[in-house]
């Protein structure tokens, strides 16, 4: 019974150093104008200590950027990364149901050059956000994506962005 009761004291003591202090922001950018918002996290212990972070690109399902893309972010920034779900459809365009995203969806998946600028212009947003102060190691990035997300990053690799692997979930 001791042995338990140990152990779970000393997860409960070093639980305030081994959870880093995940920080988060909205970040806005643009393509024409055209108002795209992303969500960015960091463990800004790490930031602090001044260094070049890797970062991971989250790119969303067709219903666009929701609280599940930032928990995921939230996830990767605990480990370490600095990660950005950026926004694809806009901020005026945010699907309600099925149909609104299969029909946003469908817009991109046919026009893959304004696909892959606004995939590019998100990977821009990550890499130039001040907020780190030195901000992210641009030869540490990768990317994810989910079902329209995960066409997006194999869109994003095929437009010749300069990161180093990308990770795609049933994308097409």
């Amino acid at each position: 019974m001791k042995r338990p009761l140990l152990l779970f004291v000393a997860l409960l003591i070093a639980a305030p150093t081994v959870f880093a202090e995940v920080k988060t922001k909205d970040v806005v950018y643009k393509d024409g104008d055209t108002e795209l918002r992303g969500y960015l996290a960091w463990d800004s212990e790490q930031a602090e200590k001044g260094k070049r972070l890797p970062g991971v690109l989250i790119v969303h399902q067709w219903m666009g950027l929701t609280d599940y893309e930032k928990g995921r972010a939230r996830q990767l920034a605990e480990l370490g990364y600095v990660a950005f779900a950026l926004d694809i459809y806009g901020v005026e365009k945010r699907p309600k149901n099925r149909g609104e995203a299969g029909a946003l969806a469908g817009r991109f998946k046919n026009d893959r050059a304004l696909f892959r600028m606004r995939l590019n212009l998100g990977l821009e947003a990550m890499l130039i956000d001040p907020v780190l102060g030195v901000g992210v190691d641009p030869k540490r990035v990768t990317a994810i994506g989910y079902c329209f997300g995960g066409t997006g990053v194999l869109e994003l690799a095929r437009s010749g962005a300069d990161i180093a692997g990308v990770v795609s979930f049933h994308g097409g």
